[in-house]
């Protein structure tokens, strides 16, 4: 569990005999000492992570039309110029005591691996798609086969890049590039274009797998690399569960009772990302009976104020009682599986 000081709370130490006299201003200056190395809702952090997203933006989705016409050799060159350098400045900021910029721009480049993939693969005419199917943004829009081998190389160059800079966001884009592979690897599978509810399964069952390798690797290292898997894990998991079409009630309350059971991991895991996700989804589910028991009644608006009531409610007990719970849960767990999974012993 991660704890924030401040000065009067090393006073308060100080005045219970905790710390002797003095303690506190050194312990303070220490801390204050160090680098940062987790990243915090401040200016300069939101910055660093919304100007990263901007060049990620400007590289991949939002690369115009004219980028694609100034030929594959340019563009190769331009793209593993932009890598190189983004690589090599995140290198050096991390060396010099600034890992949350470094780090980012370690990301940066590589999610600028799929359009050197892009331009190689065009320029040595092993580019798998036909020529009406050039525009590199469509990598981000369309499932295709023909994108295996940018995703395979994002994932390459990703894991490189975290032994380089072992910076946890790094993961965000390599979790990206799989979730496109799963998808271009069921077209592949089954040898046509996928429809809408089996999209929603793969990406269910691939975030439900990202889940799962997440639990694995968290609480095996300092850095919180299992935070990103999470969430891109959640994403495709909860976004592909939610997207699915259900005229059966039966139905609408199993998905209420996964969001209960993502609300379950985020005390046992002491994840908040878990419960927000979960919380939504049972919000929305809540929401669908009070629509459907309560339609054209002057008591929808009354469902909908508890609703919302009840949820301020459960989030003010869980903030309260969050230890005792997680700690609650945790015992009731067999002891071979606490030993198994460190995300369980924080």
């Amino acid at each position: 569990m991660t704890l924030k000081l401040n000065a009067d709370d090393l006073a308060r130490a100080v005045s219970a005999g905790i710390l002797q006299p003095g303690q506190d201003r050194a312990l303070l200056d220490f801390l204050r000492s160090r680098p940062e190395t987790q990243p915090s809702f401040q200016f300069a952090h939101v910055a660093y992570y919304f100007g990263a997203l901007l060049i990620i933006g400007a590289m991949g989705w939002l690369l115009t039309k004219a980028w694609m016409n100034i030929g594959d050799g340019a563009l190769l060159v331009i793209a593993l110029a932009y890598l190189l350098l983004f690589l090599l400045t995140g290198r050096s900021l991390w060396q010099r005591g600034q890992p949350i910029p470094g780090g980012l721009l370690g990301a940066v480049a590589v999610s600028l691996t799929p359009l050197v993939a892009f331009a190689v693969q065009r320029l040595s005419g092993f580019w798998p798609l036909d020529d009406g199917q050039d525009d590199y943004r469509d990598y981000y829009r369309y499932v295709h086969v023909g994108w295996l081998n940018m995703e395979a190389a994002t994932v390459a160059v990703g894991l490189l890049v975290l032994r380089l800079l072992p910076f946890p966001f790094i993961v965000m884009p390599m979790a990206l590039a799989l979730w496109f592979m799963s998808m271009d690897l069921t077209e592949l599978v089954s040898g046509g274009s996928l429809d809408w509810d089996t999209r929603n399964w793969v990406s269910l069952w691939f975030g439900l797998a990202l889940l799962l390798a997440s639990l694995l690797v968290d609480g095996r290292s300092r850095q919180d690399f299992a935070f990103w898997g999470y969430l891109a894990g959640l994403l495709a998991f909860w976004g592909g569960l939610t997207l699915m079409d259900s005229d059966s009630e039966w139905g609408k309350a199993c998905y209420c009772l996964v969001n209960l059971l993502l609300m379950g991991a985020a005390v046992l895991l002491r994840r908040p990302l878990f419960m927000v996700f979960g919380a939504t989804g049972v919000a929305g589910y809540l929401g669908h009976l009070a629509y459907d028991v309560f339609r054209d009644s002057l008591l929808f608006p009354v469902v909908l104020i508890l609703i919302g009531l009840g949820l301020i409610t459960l989030g003010v007990a869980y903030q309260k009682r969050r230890d005792a719970l997680t700690e609650s849960l945790r015992q009731h767990l067999p002891d071979g599986l606490r030993q198994l999974l460190p995300a369980l012993r924080r």
